[in-house]
């Protein structure tokens, strides 16, 4: 039995001496690389004025929408000429997209060497804008008035000039649209209407309206005035009942130193009806000077110097011959002339 002990020890030995075949296993997973971190914007970018340097786009979209956006909502008021006109985000469609701006930030600012303010992406109907410049401005416009005169058969009064008042209707759709993508700018805008000038002064009125007739019927008086004050006034004779002389605000139309008579085809004309009576001769009735009027009347001497002051005549304006030389010369082609 002593003997068998050693052997027993040298097996075990042995077998604790062999090498243990070891399980199978699987090769352990790689270690996943880590995700590439999100690309910033460079700093220094802003975009419509907002600072977003720094930020990932995720990032600069959450804060511009923040910070843009709610400025963006509110009305534009236009306050001219005491008026207020309100423009509503509603009404143009108003929208920003923040996304996209901070993109445009992320590209500007990588592509820029030196800091850079992108504008905001919004978007709005331009037509909507135009036409409220329009409106507005035609609203606000005050035509400007010229210098005029009120002709009376006794005086000249006159009507003063006004300067009048326009509105830019592209320099505030400009104003507007600028307005609008700029969340810093003010909401309220206050533009200035250019002042028109008028092209007739009051100083201008006596040069324009050097001369004037007013032929006055019920008095028989003929009033020359001269740079808008009375000149000089003479007596007349008017139409008779039936044949009145016509009123009315006419123009001397022409002028002829002895005049023909070209007598019209009336029952008063008698046998002289149609003819031509030569100037000067002892039946043409118009003495010395003429100075048509309309439709046949005119201004002339008469030899029946009884008649003025009456109506006698056959519509026209009937003179002293003295009167009517003198006036002659006194009065231009195209002298306004009122009968009243």
């Amino acid at each position: 039995m002593c003997r068998a002990r050693p052997l027993l020890l040298i097996i075990v030995a042995a077998a604790l001496a062999a090498p243990v075949a070891s399980a199978q296993l699987p090769p352990p997973a790689p270690t996943p690389a880590p995700a590439p971190a999100e690309p910033m914007i460079a700093a220094g970018t802003k975009a419509g004025g907002i600072d977003v340097g720094g930020l990932t786009v995720a990032q600069a979209t959450q804060r511009l929408t923040e910070v843009a956006g709610p400025p963006l909502t509110r009305n534009v008021a236009v306050d001219v000429a005491g008026r207020r006109f309100r423009l509503t985000p509603g009404r143009l469609h108003l929208r920003l997209d923040a996304e996209r701006t901070a993109k445009r930030a992320y590209y500007a600012g990588r592509d820029n060497p030196q800091p850079v303010d992108v504008p905001l992406a919004v978007a709005y109907r331009r037509a909507v804008v135009q036409s409220f410049s329009t409106t507005t401005a035609r609203t606000v416009y005050i035509a400007p008035r010229d210098a005029t005169v009120k002709i009376t058969l006794r005086r000249i009064l006159r009507r003063h000039s006004r300067t009048g008042r326009s509105l830019d209707a592209k320099a505030l759709q400009a104003s507007i649209e600028a307005t609008l993508i700029n969340p810093a700018a003010p909401r309220k805008l206050r533009p200035a209407r250019a002042v028109l000038t008028p092209k007739v002064n009051s100083n201008d009125l006596p040069k324009r309206y050097a001369t004037v007739l007013t032929i006055d019927r019920n008095n028989f008086k003929l009033r020359l005035f001269k740079r808008l004050k009375l000149s000089k006034t003479y007596g007349i004779a008017v139409g008779m009942a039936g044949l009145d002389t016509p009123a009315g605000l006419y123009h001397i139309q022409n002028k002829e130193v002895n005049p023909a008579w070209h007598v019209p085809n009336s029952s008063w004309a008698g046998s002289l009806a149609g003819q031509t009576i030569p100037g000067g001769a002892p039946n043409n009735p118009l003495r010395a000077r003429w100075m048509g009027v309309a439709n046949g009347v005119g201004i002339h001497g008469t030899a029946e110097d009884w008649s003025i002051g009456t109506r006698a005549s056959h519509g026209c304006i009937r003179m002293h011959v003295s009167d009517v030389i003198d006036l002659y010369d006194r009065v231009p082609l195209g002298t306004p002339v009122l009968i009243g």
